[in-house]
């Protein structure tokens, strides 16, 4: 196994992505193979009879430990708030979808597809997306307009790469737009979204490339590629964040059949970035300025920008050439937000100066003729949306908190119902009986006669605020102590100012 992943890489190296490719099957498959053989010996057993367990997850899966989930949370809630504050509703869609229904979508990426048995007259495949089901939604519920979000998993028989936050088994967050309205204004708002989302979660300098499918076909016809390679080399240049020009020129010429006088024209475009200025340049280019498809793209591009300058979002946002993003189903404008090592000014934007990827973590674009695939009478509905890469975005969280000082809480409770003497059990499971029907987060220790120092430590090791200690004394007093972990000040108050009094510190914290 290890043997043909040095091959992969070698004859990947010596012979192109396609060679590489067909390798990289290789390595998957023997993977399998290995996963199939262990689990052969799991069943078997050990030599003394007894079942023995191959205790892992399933390759390119992981589990998710509290600190680790608290994070996710975090980031759930952050995204959602912003997809309701844009004036989202939510859907749902099976896990599996019929096999002909995800065939033909994703382009050279269709290899992915995790297919599954028979299992009664059905051929089903794993979703690969959440794209193209909510376009068979639209379809088969008769859907023209919908601002809609989606947060589910999806499955690709991927080459995982755990530590790049790439798995078989991940979660997608949507956000599309359905509808026929006037141009650029739904997609301007996506673009918007993700410049909320990802200045909101603070996870570091970003960028958000757009380009247009239109342009992309315009600038291919313009350079000699033939109609019928539009869609293969669009996959190749898709590959420019990975590869080299040099690399991404020898696929297109020798695995793809494209002539060099072709690829080079392609290489000249696909240097260029910049905003509206860059688009206003292009339609005056000799050879863009003569295809109507081009054109039309970068009309469309000049009136994306003013509204993003409405948005403001400029800052963030450049007009990028190389951007091809392979799926098939896209039609017009796509995009594409990276994290980036270095600083982005808006000089380094506009110019020459590049800044190092750490990866894409957002992606979306225009796909006006995936509903109208799917309905009976080919009847079209224009959808605009994006995607986030919530793995990805979770790894790089998890990393930060990794190294911050600041302690994650994995439980939100509000308040330990303590006793400072024993035999009170029933006094604290009456207490905290009431505070849980006012709506509080609170907990007792499970034991009759806790230390009240074990009460306490426990709070600091939870990060719980606020101590509720019951004692004789308060118990003739009518009063419950009321202690704040962090300053270890303590204040009686009554039981019926008490749910009030941690209410208002808790609201206040």
């Amino acid at each position: 196994r290890d043997g043909g992943r040095e091959l992969m890489f070698y004859y990947g190296r010596r012979n192109g992505m396609a060679a590489h490719a067909v390798l990289r099957d290789c390595v998957l498959q023997i993977d399998e193979e290995v996963a199939k053989l262990l689990e052969l010996k799991a069943k078997l057993g050990g030599d003394d009879g007894k079942h023995q367990f191959v205790l892992k997850t399933a390759k390119g899966t992981r589990d998710y430990n509290p600190k680790q989930m608290a994070i996710r949370e975090k980031v759930f809630n952050t995204v959602v708030a912003c997809f309701k504050r844009h004036g989202a509703e939510t859907i749902d869609t099976p896990v599996f979808e019929l096999k002909e229904t995800l065939t033909g979508k994703y382009g050279e990426d269709s290899k992915l597809i995790y297919d599954l048995k028979d299992q009664g007259g059905e051929l089903l495949s794993l979703r690969y997306d959440l794209t193209v089901p909510f376009a068979r939604y639209l379809a088969m519920n008769k859907i023209t307009n919908i601002k809609r979000y989606h947060i589910a998993k999806v499955y690709r028989r991927d080459n995982p790469s755990m530590t790049r936050g790439r798995y078989r088994e991940f979660y997608q967050c949507d956000f599309d737009i359905a509808g026929q309205y006037d141009a650029m204004i739904p997609d301007a708002e996506c673009l918007k979204i993700v410049h909320e989302i990802l200045s909101e979660l603070e996870l570091g300098d970003f960028r958000i490339k757009v380009n247009d499918r239109r342009i992309l076909d315009g600038m291919f016809a313009a350079c000699g590629v033939p109609d019928d390679k539009f869609r293969t080399i669009c996959s190749t240049v898709d590959k420019l964040d990975k590869m080299s020009w040099e690399d991404v020129k020898n696929e297109m010429v020798n695995e793809k059949g494209l002539s060099e006088q072709a690829a080079d024209l392609i290489g000249e475009f696909v240097s260029m970035q910049g905003g509206r200025d860059l688009a206003e340049r292009l339609l005056q280019n000799p050879r863009l300025s003569q295809n109507k498809l081009a054109c039309s793209g970068l009309s469309d591009v000049k009136l994306l920008f003013s509204y993003l300058e409405l948005f403001q979002v400029t800052d963030k946002v450049v007009f990028d050439l190389s951007l091809a993003r392979g799926l098939d189903y896209y039609t017009g404008l796509i995009y594409e937000a990276v994290l980036t090592q270095a600083g982005l000014s808006g000089d380094t934007l506009n110019g020459a100066e590049d800044s190092v990827s750490v990866g894409s973590v957002a992606g979306g674009g225009r796909y006006d003729g995936l509903v109208g695939m799917f309905d009976p009478k080919g009847r079209k509905v224009p959808c605009v949306g994006v995607s986030f890469g919530i793995e990805r975005i979770f790894t790089i969280m998890e990393q930060k908190a990794e190294s911050s000082a600041d302690k994650v809480r994995t439980t939100e409770v509000q308040v330990l119902v303590a006793s400072a003497q024993k035999n009170l059990l029933e006094e604290r499971l009456k207490l905290v009986t009431d505070l849980w029907k006012a709506g509080i987060k609170a907990e007792v220790m499970y034991k009759k006669n806790p230390k009240l120092l074990s009460q306490l430590q426990h709070c600091e090791e939870s990060g719980i605020p606020l101590v509720a200690i019951l004692g004789e004394q308060e118990l003739k007093d009518g009063v419950v102590k009321l202690r704040v972990v962090a300053t270890r000040e303590e204040v009686d108050f009554s039981r019926a100012d008490l749910i009030r009094e941690i209410r208002r510190r808790t609201s206040e914290a």
